[in-house]
């Protein structure tokens, strides 16, 4: 069965500085250190660029610690909105389905920026520790997102929110 969590910040930042930020290899690590990072080819700038619908672009390994290779992420993009949105439906060692979407969109003074996950996975009796594990990470990823950006507003309920359902 699949399982799908939603997570989304409202940010002080412009949204067009959220998507080269949310397509940059470089600022992809830099939500998900110092726990995790992602191996991108040489010169990938920007990961979506030269993207078609489902084809392969690269192998990302997930190094625990930035070390430790536990995990692996064959990329590819079922869907590119440039400055919005990406749908991201790859192949992950450990997961027969995921779906990573992520969308940008503008607010007064800033932007919200929301992931969407969809995953099972191959190990069935596994599943609740992986959706465990993948809140957890995007947990992190928000949490680093704000530190960079700052919250939009001070009221709790714009900073974050997370919704977890099965599919």
């Amino acid at each position: 069965m699949a399982r799908r969590f939603s997570i989304h910040s409202d940010l002080a930042a412009h949204p067009a500085e959220l998507w080269d930020h949310a397509v940059s290899p470089m600022d992809v690590n830099a939500e998900l250190r110092p726990l995790l990072s992602m191996s991108f080819p040489d010169g990938v700038e920007d990961i979506t660029t030269g993207w078609e619908p489902g084809r392969f672009r690269f192998r990302s390994w997930i190094l625990l610690g930035g070390v430790i290779p536990v995990e692996y992420d064959d990329i590819a993009f079922a869907e590119v909105q440039p400055g919005r949105s990406f749908c991201e439906t790859s192949t992950l060692a450990s997961q027969s389905l995921w779906t990573h979407e992520r969308v940008v969109e503008a607010l007064p003074g800033g932007a919200r920026i929301s992931d969407h996950l969809t995953f099972a996975a191959r190990l069935p009796l596994l599943e609740p520790l992986y959706g465990w594990v993948f809140r957890w990470v995007f947990q992190w990823r928000h949490h680093n997102l704000r530190r960079r950006y700052g919250n939009l507003v001070a009221s709790a309920a714009h900073r974050q929110t997370i919704a977890i359902k099965e599919v």
